[in-house]
């Protein structure tokens, strides 16, 4: 084990010892980020609180032109670990604790750098990822800050990832007319009939979306997540409300795909809403997403980092794009661990990941 991979995962031993579940959401800006503060010497550091366990760290030594941003907030723990899920185990080759993976192994590699490099350098660790309420990165933009490019670490297994899908999430309610199920039934009087027919129709339209691809991904992602509605089997069925999920290509336009969705049957949907949003990366129009995706594309070749496929999950990178700004997906993990009991992080993509963020600083 080499020295920077010893002391990333000093650090890394550290960051999963705080907690930083969210939900509950009860992240303020003492505890991790007093750690950060003490272990970040010769940077402007700036700690904000935008609420609701929203905290950013946004820390700059000498003028960067490249931003790295990590989120410090975890998913909860299940019971399903096998042990304190926020103490580090350290096997032969992992390194297990709530949060290793997805992600502060990357931000304990990005302190390490820190601490053995004089180079140019900018953070924004922050703790709302995983809230689906991105107040962090929303309060961040609003100075627009000057950089060329921001890369932001996911597990994405040390590959530079240039696309990946949007993220839309609706809730909707259908409305029939409470009675006796004994009688013959018209299309309106059953909400839950009606939920039924616009579930068949959304699986078809979707369906019918296959052939659409993007950066080598394909199709539509989508899910009907939550059906609830009516009383008894022979009461028909007043209400009926339905939670779903779609994830679009870049391509693809919000916009019809949400009006789409809402008149697939009659009669419509008496309430609808999105309750969030996440654009795709990269974002815009067809043109644009395309001309971002080069420049990320020439940016990662740049700083010699090898370039992965598309990916079907969303990350905040999508958010800096949608903002104007070159950038990609880029950090160690797989994300087939993240989320999951023991979630782990394989140590040579650490180490290899911690080498090469002190090689890009090393240089500026």
């Amino acid at each position: 084990m080499n020295a920077l991979l010893d002391d990333t995962l000093r650090h890394l031993r550290a960051l999963v010892s705080y907690d930083t579940r969210n939900p509950p959401r009860e992240i303020g800006t003492g505890g991790i980020f007093d750690y950060l503060r003490d272990n970040l010497p010769g940077f402007n550091i700036r700690v904000t609180d935008y609420g609701a366990g929203a905290v950013t760290l946004y820390a700059v030594r000498g003028q960067p032109k490249v931003l790295f941003n990590v989120h410090l907030d975890t998913v909860p723990d299940s019971p399903h670990w096998s042990a304190d899920p926020h103490t580090l185990r350290v096997t032969g080759d992992r390194a297990i604790g709530l949060g290793a993976c997805d992600i502060k192994g990357a931000a304990a590699a990005l302190v390490s750098v820190a601490n053995v490099t004089q180079g140019d350098m900018a953070l924004l660790l922050s703790t709302d990822e995983e809230a689906n309420d991105p107040r962090c990165i929303a309060g961040f933009l609003k100075d627009k800050p000057v950089y060329d490019a921001i890369i932001v670490a996911e597990p994405t297994k040390g590959e530079a990832v240039l696309a990946h899908r949007g993220i839309h999430s609706v809730q909707m309610r259908f409305k029939g007319s409470a009675g006796h199920a004994s009688g013959e039934l018209k299309p309106t009087d059953s909400a839950l009939h009606q939920a039924m027919r616009w579930g068949n129709a959304a699986l078809d339209f979707v369906d019918k979306q296959a052939h659409e691809r993007f950066g080598g991904l394909t199709g539509l992602r989508f899910n009907i997540g939550k059906v609830e509605g009516g009383i008894k089997a022979n009461m028909i069925a007043p209400t009926a409300d339905i939670r779903f999920g779609f994830r679009p290509l870049p391509t693809m336009k919000p916009e019809w795909l949400l009006e789409t969705f809402r008149t697939l049957v009659e009669p419509l949907p008496v309430e609808y809403a999105e309750l969030f949003r996440g654009d795709s990366l990269p974002a815009g129009d067809t043109a644009t997403a395309e001309s971002r995706r080069l420049a990320a594309r020439d940016l990662a070749d740049e700083l010699n980092i090898p370039i992965g496929n598309a990916v079907d999950f969303w990350t905040e990178a999508a958010l800096f794009s949608a903002a104007g700004y070159i950038s990609f997906v880029y950090g160690p993990g797989d994300i087939a661990q993240a989320h999951t009991a023991d979630e782990w992080v394989a140590l040579d993509q650490l180490q290899h990941y911690a080498e090469t963020i002190y090689r890009i600083i090393d240089k500026s």
